[in-house]
């Protein structure tokens, strides 16, 4: 399964959400979309008081190649 087009436009936490989100749904079992969508929130909620751009930018870029690892798996 593809990831999702478009991920190379996701610049902010909110749009990475959306996109990770939007990712769960193309998986084929509930049972996982769920398990994702549980880790997808506690790793929101873990960085919510990240400040540093630079992190910021890191914490996307790993999220986006993770959800591509899911979603060829």
């Amino acid at each position: 399964m593809a990831p999702l087009p478009n991920a190379e436009l996701v610049q902010n936490s909110l749009q990475l959400y959306r996109y990770l989100l939007r990712c769960c749904k193309r998986l084929p079992e509930e049972n996982i979309r769920q398990h994702y969508r549980h880790a997808i929130r506690q790793s929101f909620k873990v960085h919510a008081d990240e400040d540093n751009p630079e992190r910021i930018q890191q914490i996307i870029k790993r999220a986006i190649e993770d959800a591509d690892w899911v979603m060829n798996k």
